[in-house]
């Protein structure tokens, strides 16, 4: 609970509560405030074994740090079986080589021409760096300035 407050806060702590209380109220309100903590801790238990107890035997497992949507989500990606084969047979690299094989047109080349015939590249598919013709006139559509 206290994990980020180094040794110089809790000296400032001490000694606020000092200036503020005095030496002779202290362990007093010290005792106060431990026992007032206590009754929270006494009151969150019984509302939770209270939450289980009406939730019935199926619910028997159930944590309350679940309900925190990123205990949740992890839980849910590392329990399930189904994901677990998924991951297991998907490579995420090979995957990823073949699109960018695909997008870079390296796939497998053709074997190389004979010579004397000029070797030109086999058409696998449009070429997306190539700006495309302009259609001709017949093809084009009507362009309307108004409807703009």
């Amino acid at each position: 609970m206290f994990n980020d407050i180094g040794a110089l806060e809790l000296v400032t702590i001490v000694v606020l509560a000092i200036l503020v209380f005095g030496p002779d109220k202290l362990p007093k309100v010290i005792q106060d405030v431990t026992g007032v903590i206590r009754k929270i801790r006494a009151f969150s238990d019984s509302a939770k074994q209270d939450i289980r107890s009406e939730l019935g035997p199926e619910f028997k497992d159930f944590e309350f740090e679940d309900l925190n949507p990123k205990t949740f989500i992890r839980k849910q990606l590392t329990e399930n079986e189904d994901l677990r084969e998924i991951r297991s047979t998907f490579d995420l690299r090979k995957e990823l080589n073949d699109v960018t094989d695909a997008v870079n047109s390296r796939e497998t080349a053709p074997a190389p021409a004979a010579a004397g015939t000029s070797a030109a590249p086999a058409a696998t598919g449009p070429d997306l760096l190539k700006k495309p013709a302009a259609p001709a006139a017949e093809q084009r559509t009507p362009y309307d300035a108004d409807a703009t």
